[in-house]
């Protein structure tokens, strides 16, 4: 009986009855062989043959050529061409094969739109360079909606127009349109719109997008969007401006992008980014900006202090130490990186933040528990708050004390840290060392508990 079974089993398996039994003895079904990609060994969404036969899955299949790979995986022969061609009678094959299974909860699968090619991503980018030329925007903007739409269908489309040279020609077209607006952009804001707006999927750009982009111009363009109200304008141009300078920090390069612009209507607009923000990765934007423009290297001692003193009249510091409460760690270290910024520049920045409830609890809390940045920045910013401290009665060395910093920093010291931190915890110590006598330590776990906001 059970001999007769198996032969029954293996029987309805060559029939092409593609079905086994569960733990459960229910019937399942199974994929056939031929409509599982070699490689994944799932269900095909996407037929592709390559020049060798084989029919692969296309997202695996171009894995492998993306790969630097050059033959085919099954065979080990040499690919005349690494271009796949979709497989019609195979994928409809195994959409009918979900059709009939739909009772096994099998879904169909929908039918693949057509990859872009780079033929066809470099001629839509040249036509994009010839209305450019002509200062065609209407055609411009036409043909950047349509470059953005493929770019949006799947991420193999947009990596092949990235890497046919989408992102310098959108930042060149930017750039045009933002020279031919001359003071006023309204007569091109559809076309700088669409074009900024694919732009951004570009990213990160080319040396050559960026030199487009951070020209004088486009800049001020950018600011004019970024002031402009509009929350999808807003947030392409704080993206763009912080490809700009986060390209320029990893290069060591610190060029001030602000000094040709106005800068008091790019510090305002950022402030409002952070004060209201449209999502995290736009207040993220806007702190490293504000980071660049305050601490650039190439930034005059006069222009920096205006940037600060204008920061700080519009209640940067309260700002920053209220996002920091509940902050997750890239938005700490970037709000952690201005704050230092602003007190190592302005005497009225550390009164501020010297009088804030918020400070003490804030910067303590943070060290050993978000990040290396995070507590060398915090060390750094106690440091200069305390060293200013003049009051007889310790001020902030008290406050300090209060919510666990002598712990905390004994903690630091004995764990390691570089030795720029070492020595400004070490003298933090000495000066908290003090004022021990003067007041009871509590639990740094409690910081904030029971703690009036100054807002």
């Amino acid at each position: 009986m059970m001999i007769s079974s198996w032969r029954k089993r293996r029987a309805a398996k060559r029939a092409g009855k593609e079905q086994q039994r569960n733990e459960n003895g229910d019937m399942e079904l199974t994929i056939p062989r031929d409509f599982r990609c070699p490689i994944s060994l799932d269900l095909m969404n996407d037929p592709v043959t390559l020049s060798s036969g084989i029919t692969y899955d296309r997202e695996s299949i171009e894995k492998w050529i993306e790969a630097g790979n050059s033959t085919c995986p099954l065979t080990n022969q040499v690919l005349t061409s690494l271009e796949p061609i979709p497989n019609h009678v195979t994928r409809r094959k195994i959409q009918d094969w979900c059709v009939e299974n739909r009772s096994h909860g099998i879904e169909r699968i929908p039918t693949p739109r057509v990859p872009i090619s780079s033929v066809d991503a470099s001629e839509i980018i040249l036509k994009i360079d010839v209305a450019r030329r002509k200062q065609d925007g209407e055609r411009c903007r036409a043909l950047v909606a349509k470059l953005k739409s493929l770019a949006k269908e799947s991420e193999r489309n947009k990596r092949c127009i990235a890497n046919n040279g989408a992102g310098r020609a959108l930042s060149e077209a930017f750039a045009a349109f933002s020279v031919a607006a001359s003071s006023s952009f309204d007569d091109n804001i559809a076309v700088l719109e669409e074009t900024l707006s694919a732009l951004i999927t570009m990213f990160p750009l080319d040396g050559e997008a960026k030199g487009y982009l951070g020209s004088a111009p486009a800049m001020h363009c950018l600011i004019w969007f970024l002031s402009s109200g509009d929350l999808s304008r807003q947030r392409n141009s704080v993206l763009a401006l912080k490809e700009l300078v986060s390209s320029m920090e990893e290069q060591r390069k610190t060029p001030n992008l602000f000094s040709d612009i106005k800068i008091e209507a790019a510090i305002e607009a950022l402030f409002k980014l952070i004060k209201t923000p449209i999502c995290p990765t736009s207040t993220k934007a806007s702190l490293t900006i504000i980071h660049h423009m305050i601490t650039s290297s190439s930034t005059s001692s006069s222009t920096r202090q205006k940037q600060v003193t204008k920061l700080v009249n519009l209640g940067i510091v309260p700002l920053l130490l209220e996002t920091l409460v509940d902050a997750e760690r890239a938005m700490c270290e970037k709000a952690l990186g201005v704050l230092d910024g602003i007190v190592d520049d302005s005497e009225r920045g550390r009164e501020i933040a010297c009088l804030n409830a918020l400070t003490m609890p804030v910067l303590v809390k943070k060290i050993l528990r978000v990040s290396n940045v995070a507590t060398e920045f915090s060390v750094s910013i106690l440091h200069k708050l305390c060293k200013e401290e003049q009051r007889e009665d310790g001020g902030v060395l008290v406050e300090a004390l209060q919510v666990g910093a002598f712990q905390k920093l004994l903690l630091l010291l004995q764990l390691g840290c570089v030795e720029k931190t070492k020595e400004r915890v070490s003298e933090l110590l000495k000066m908290l060392n003090l004022h021990r006598n003067k007041v009871e330590c509590v639990d740094p776990m409690d910081n904030f508990r029971d703690l009036k906001r100054p807002f």
